[in-house]
C-alpha cells in the first residue's frame, strides 16, 4: 500500500508530463496558474480564463497516474479543448463572406448593382437567413496542409421567412467567377431544390450568371470534356408541381442561368442591369452577329415575347414584387390558399360600369379598370402586361379569397386570341391550377386570329393548348361574357364539362361566328333574288338582331344568369366564397408548363 504522501508525488509527476506536453502545443498557462495545488487544494485559477479551470492539476495527474497513457491522452484533450478549431471555423467564415474581394465588390457596387449577401438580406424578413453550406468553396493548401487561399463557391442558400412565412432563398454570386456555374458546387444547386421540395417551401431564385459549363479554359484546367447534363433539373421540373417558384434577373443570365430563369411560376429581369441569352454576345459576335447586351437579351425584349413575366425598375421593386406575389399563394400545393383580412365591402358596386362597354361594337374600351372595380381594392396584381395582350392576367382577391383572373382587352385586336394570348391563357390556368386559386375570366373574345399571321404563327397549336389547360384544369371557374364569345377561342370562356358559374352582362353577343360575318354568305340566295338586296339585307339583320338577344339566351337556359353590370363584384364574391367548398389540397396530374 503506497503512503498518501506518495501517492500525491505519483500524480504530480504524472501531471507534469501533461504539462509538458501542453507546453509543447504551446498552450499557455495564465499568470494565475503558478503554484500547484497538493492533496486535493483547489487551484488559483480563473475560470473563466484558463482552460484547466474545470478540473484541479492534481485531479488531472491522478487520473493520469491511475489510467495510464490512454487517460493522459485524455487528459490533453480535454485540457485543450477546440478553440483551435473555433478558430478556424472563423477565418473560413471570413473568407467566405469576402466573396469574390474589395476590387470586384467594388465593380459590383458601381454598376448599381447589390453583392449576393445584401441581396439575401434585402428580401426576406431582418435577420431571418440562415445560411446552409456557408464554408463551401475551393481551397488552396501549401505543402504542410496550411490553407493559403479560398474561393467561397458563388451560389449561395438557406431557409429564412417572409412575412413570417418559411422560404427557401438562394442567389449568385457574380463576383466569383462571374456567377459560372463551375465555381458553383452543383451539390449546393441540388440541395437548395431538395430543401424546397422535401420541406414544402417557396423558392426564390436570385439569378446572376455566365451560363452552365463556366469559361473554355476550364476544360483545360480539367483536362477532359463530358457529355452535357444538368445536375437537378429533374428536381427543378418536379418543383413546379409542388411549391411557389420565383425567379429574378438581377444581372446578365445566360446559358443554364436562363433555363432556371424561366422554370419558375414567376419570373421578371430588372431594367438596364439584368439580360437574359442562350449564349451571351462574345458567343453570338464568333457567329457573326454583333450586339450588345441589351440589344441581344435586354429586359424589354424578353417582358414583350413571354420569356420572362415581368420588367421592373430596381432590385427593391423586384424584392417588393416577389412578396406581393407569394402573399396570393400556398407554400405548396399541400395546402390551400389564405384568406387576407377584407375591409372593402362585397356589395360595393361602381355606378360607371352600366356604361363600361359602348353600343357601339366596334368601339375599343379598357378592361382593366373593369378588373380593379370588382376586385377588392388594392388586389389586384397583374403579371405579364408586356407580352400576349388580347388578355390581361394576374392574381387578386375576393373577399379576401385569393383568386386568378383572365380578363378579355378589346383594346389589343379587339380582343382576338393569337398564339401569344394562348400561351398567355394557358400559362394563368397552369398556375392556378397549380395552388388551388379559383379562376375569374372577364370576356370579350371574337375568336381567334385570322390571317396569314395567324397560320405563321401556329395560332390553331397554341389555342388548343389553351383549350387543354382550360378542360384539364379541376379549381372552380366564374365567367362574366361582358361582350363577344365566339369561335373555338370563345369556347374557352369555361370547361364546358363540369359546372358553370356563368354570368352575362345585356351587352353579351355570341355565337359560333359573328353575324356580320357570315351574314351575306348565309342568305346569297335571298338577297340575289331579292328586287332591293340592299333593303333586304337590312331586314334580315333586323330579325337577327332579336335572335341574337341574350334574354333570348338565357330563355333556354344557354346562360346561368344575366346581370346588372354594377352587382358583378358581389356575385363574384359569392362565387369565391362558395368556390371554397369545391378546394382541395394536393398535387395534380403535372404542374406549370414552363
Amino acid at each position: 500500500m503506497i503512503p498518501n504522501g506518495h501517492k500525491n508525488q505519483l500524480y504530480l509527476n504524472s501531471f507534469a508530463i501533461v504539462w509538458q506536453g501542453l507546453l509543447n502545443l504551446r498552450v499557455k498557462p495564465s499568470a494565475q496558474a503558478q503554484r500547484i495545488p497538493i492533496s486535493g487544494e483547489s487551484p488559483r485559477i480563473d475560470p473563466g480564463r484558463d482552460i484547466l479551470s474545470k478540473h484541479g492539476l492534481f485531479a488531472v495527474g491522478k487520473a493520469c497516474h491511475d489510467g495510464g497513457l490512454s487517460m493522459i491522452e485524455m487528459g490533453l484533450d480535454r485540457l485543450m479543448g477546440w478553440e483551435s478549431e473555433i478558430d478556424e471555423l472563423g477565418r473560413r467564415r471570413i473568407a467566405a463572406h469576402g466573396m469574390g474581394g474589395p476590387e470586384k465588390l467594388t465593380r459590383q457596387r458601381d454598376q448599381g448593382k447589390l453583392n449576393v449577401r445584401e441581396r439575401l438580406a434585402a428580401l426576406v424578413d431582418p435577420g431571418s437567413f440562415h445560411e446552409v453550406g456557408e464554408l463551401a468553396g475551393f481551397a488552396r493548401y501549401d505543402d504542410s496542409g496550411e490553407m493559403t487561399g479560398f474561393q467561397p463557391a458563388n451560389f449561395l442558400f438557406g431557409n429564412a421567412t417572409i412575412d413570417g412565412r418559411p422560404v427557401v432563398a438562394t442567389a449568385d454570386d457574380f463576383t466569383v467567377r462571374g456567377g459560372a456555374a463551375d465555381a458553383s458546387l452543383h451539390r449546393k444547386l441540388i440541395a437548395a431544390e431538395q430543401l424546397a421540395s422535401e420541406y414544402r417551401l417557396p423558392l426564390i431564385r436570385r439569378i446572376e450568371g455566365t451560363g452552365g459549363g463556366g469559361r473554355v479554359r476550364t476544360l483545360e484546367s480539367a483536362g477532359y470534356t463530358y457529355i452535357p447534363e444538368i445536375p437537378g433539373w429533374e428536381l427543378m421540373t418536379a418543383n413546379l408541381s409542388k411549391v411557389p417558384v420565383v425567379a429574378l434577373g438581377l444581372g446578365p443570365v445566360a446559358g443554364l442561368g436562363a433555363g432556371r430563369m424561366v422554370m419558375a411560376h414567376y419570373s421578371l429581369l430588372v431594367d438596364g442591369l439584368a439580360q437574359m441569352f442562350v449564349a451571351g454576345p462574345p458567343v453570338v459576335a464568333a457567329a457573326g452577329e454583333h450586339r450588345t447586351k441589351e440589344e441581344l437579351g435586354g429586359a424589354a425584349i424578353h417582358a414583350a415575347n413571354g420569356a420572362v413575366d415581368d420588367r421592373v425598375a430596381s432590385e427593391a421593386e423586384a424584392y417588393a414584387r416577389t412578396r406581393w406575389f407569394l402573399s396570393y399563394l400556398p407554400s405548396s400545393v399541400e395546402e390551400l390558399p389564405a384568406r387576407a383580412v377584407n375591409r372593402d365591402p362585397a356589395d360595393r358596386a361602381e355606378e360607371w360600369l352600366i356604361d363600361a362597354v359602348p353600343r357601339d361594337p366596334r368601339r375599343l374600351y379598357p378592361v382593366r379598370p373593369i378588373v380593379e372595380a370588382v376586385v377588392d381594392k388594392g388586389s389586384w396584381f397583374e403579371i405579364g402586361r408586356e407580352w400576349g395582350t388580347g388578355v390581361v392576367t394576374g392574381l387578386a382577391r375576393l373577399d379576401g379569397w385569393p383568386v386568378a383572373i383572365v380578363a378579355s382587352n378589346p383594346e389589343s385586336l379587339g380582343g382576338l386570341w393569337t398564339a401569344a394570348t394562348a400561351r398567355k391563357v394557358e400559362r394563368m390556368v397552369d398556375l392556378a391550377d397549380t395552388f388551388h386559386l379559383p379562376i375569374i375570366q372577364l370576356v370579350d373574345n371574337p375568336g381567334f386570329l385570322i390571317g396569314r399571321r395567324a397560320e405563321e404563327e401556329a395560332t390553331i397549336r397554341w389555342g388548343s393548348r389553351a383549350l387543354a389547360a382550360i378542360y384539364q384544369s379541376s379549381v372552380p371557374w366564374a365567367c362574366v361574357v361582358m361582350r363577344k364569345a365566339y369561335g373555338m377561342a370563345g369556347s374557352g370562356h369555361a370547361p364546358a364539362d363540369r359546372f358553370r358559374w356563368r354570368m352575362a352582362w345585356p351587352s353579351g353577343d355570341w355565337g359560333s361566328l359573328p353575324i356580320a360575318g357570315g351574314l351575306e354568305a348565309a342568305y346569297r340566295a335571298d338577297l340575289e333574288a331579292a328586287d332591293d338586296p340592299a333593303a333586304k339585307l337590312a331586314e334580315i339583320k333586323a330579325r337577327l338582331e332579336q335572335v341574337r338577344s341574350p334574354f333570348r339566351t338565357a330563355e333556354k337556359f344557354g346562360v346561368e344568369a344575366i346581370i346588372d353590370p354594377r352587382s358583378t363584384r358581389a356575385e363574384l364574391c359569392r362565387f369565391a366564397n362558395m368556390a371554397q367548398r369545391a378546394l382541395k389540397p394536393g398535387a395534380k396530374g403535372r404542374g406549370l408548363r414552363p
